[in-house]
């Protein structure tokens, strides 16, 4: 399955070919919600954006015009609210998936606001959106000479008593430095001992979780992980979730169409069970200062594109 592609008018007038998605990522390569949103939002009313491909180093476009859901990805989506209204009146729906971490003690996350802030953040997210349309991860989880399994609980298991009655589901998945041979140079950088996960402590942490979770009734998932973990109650989630979105969007027909006919996106990870989307993030350009995080080479290369962000432009880049 492929995007269907029409012909759009730019902003400087010329005609061009843009892929017309049905559903949207905003985004996996960086955090739309707290730092683009007025953006995303003005991209969003003027019909397309620019999309700058990593790998091949060429640009695209891609029109809104088919668009009918959106899926969020951020630490701090308070500046999305004030928007929410936008999609609802454009009969677009969306959910949020929401990054909320406890590593304030730790250093990972320099740049993210307070916890309690953040937690405040969730709550009137579903205040706004409902239940059911913010999901809660903590993600990635990261072990190191200070941050044991046991203390990775405890901060689980913290937050978690803030947001039962305010979420379903909790989604995880454990750090994989390896696999990223940039973030284990910025972590050694930054100071940070960290250690990789083995099958026995992802049974033994998983063994405990669910544990944990029987007093607080969630849906528990990994992201793109390989380990079997149904024994504990632990399904492989699909981030881009053709049930949630047709949950969440039972009236729209054509939608539902596009869900009934989807399939698993072979442009992601190996294990990623996402189906198709567009996402429209560019790499390099989340400030959010993130010890563990692949998606930028540098915190300084991500701060530089963020400052010379131009807000009216139609690329993020």
């Amino acid at each position: 399955m492929k995007h269907k592609t029409i012909k759009i008018i730019t902003d400087h007038k010329q005609e061009v070919v843009a892929h017309a998605p049905i559903i949207i990522s905003a985004s996996r390569a960086t955090d739309i919600p707290a730092f683009y949103a007025d953006w995303f939002f003005d991209r969003l009313e003027k019909g397309y954006i620019r999309w700058h491909n990593p790998f091949n180093g060429k640009d695209s476009f891609v029109s809104f015009a088919n668009t009918r859901f959106v899926v969020f990805w951020s630490k701090n989506p308070a500046p999305l609210i004030p928007h929410l209204h936008i999609l609802r009146e454009s009969r677009i729906g969306c959910y949020v998936q929401y990054t909320l971490n406890d590593y304030e003690k730790d250093g990972f996350e320099s740049n993210v606001p307070a916890l309690q802030h953040r937690i405040d953040t969730f709550k009137r997210l579903v205040d706004t959106l409902g239940e059911g349309s913010v999901v809660w991860r903590f993600d990635p989880l990261v072990l190191t000479d200070a941050v044991s399994e046991e203390s990775l609980l405890e901060k689980i298991d913290n937050i978690a008593k803030y947001l039962c009655g305010h979420t379903e589901k909790l989604v995880f998945s454990f750090a994989d430095i390896a696999s990223y041979k940039k973030v284990g140079k910025n972590l050694i950088k930054a100071g940070i001992k960290y250690k990789e996960w083995d099958n026995e402590s992802m049974l033994s942490f998983a063994k405990k979780l669910s544990k944990l979770n029987a007093s607080w009734g969630l849906r528990l998932a990994t992201c793109s992980e390989s380990i079997a973990l149904e024994q504990f109650n632990i399904e492989h989630n699909r981030c881009i979730d053709p049930e949630l979105i047709a949950r969440l969007a039972p009236t729209d027909a054509v939608l539902q169409n596009f869900l009934f006919n989807a399939r698993t996106d072979g442009g992601q990870r190996k294990h990623c069970g996402c189906i198709l989307s567009k996402d429209i993030g560019a790499y390099n350009t989340c400030p959010h200062g993130c010890a563990y995080c692949y998606a930028n080479t540098t915190q300084y290369s991500a701060l530089a594109n963020y400052y010379r962000h131009n807000p009216n432009n139609d690329s993020i880049l």
